[in-house]
């Protein structure tokens, strides 16, 4: 019997059937940390993909105000599009777009605030888009940060450079446009009921 057990492939142990094996105390073994390590990876190339998209932000930001400052400032605009786009140095003391000159110093904190949840939301973050997004945001949120530490007139008190000039509209820069966009991709994710760790829910 036992050997025609074995031809046909009849289970005759726990382990052989699929079951969890048993311990010598009669607990059986735990296969939630397998489940767990699986998830972990996945986790891991969020994070990753949310800094790499935020260092790329940043350093195009950082670049193009360098040659800014070093090609267009105190220089006539450079028209691009006739009149409807031009390149134009200016120093902004205020928020995004040149709103709010007044309180550079409450933006800049603002700023701070914001990179720090960014950075604690991504121990939970699982996904790609939301990752994008949040990539975007945080690498605008350092470019201007940037400028507000390190520019004149004071630590804290900078003022940004922005060159990006549509005609009849506030004058701007690739750090203000990474932060636009991760804001509507933000926006249209929440719509859509997606959540940073992956979940989907449905109102």
């Amino acid at each position: 019997m036992a050997e025609a057990e074995r031809i046909i492939g009849t289970p005759d142990t726990p382990e052989a059937a699929g079951a969890e094996p048993e311990h010598s105390d009669g607990s059986t073994t735990d296969t939630g940390d397998a489940g767990n390590m699986a998830e972990r990876p996945r986790g891991r190339r969020r994070i990753a993909v949310l800094f790499g998209v935020a260092a790329f932000a940043y350093a195009l930001d950082l670049i193009s105000k360098m040659i800014v400052v070093a090609k267009l400032e105190h220089q006539p605009p450079i028209e691009i599009i006739g009149d409807w786009l031009k390149f134009e140095a200016i120093r902004n003391a205020g928020a995004a777009f040149g709103f709010g000159e007044a309180f550079t110093v409450i933006f800049t904190v603002i700023a701070a605030a914001v990179i720090v949840v960014i950075a604690r939301l991504a121990r939970k973050l699982y996904s790609l888009p939301w990752a994008i997004a949040l990539g975007l945001l945080l690498g605008g949120a350092l470019g201007n940060l940037t400028d507000r530490i390190f520019r004149s007139p004071g630590v804290f008190k900078g003022a940004v450079v922005d060159f990006i000039a549509p005609k009849h509209f506030a004058v701007f820069n690739l750090a203000d446009s990474a932060i636009v966009c991760g804001g509507i991709l933000i926006v249209l994710l929440s719509f859509r009921g997606l959540d940073p760790d992956g979940t989907v829910h449905k109102d």
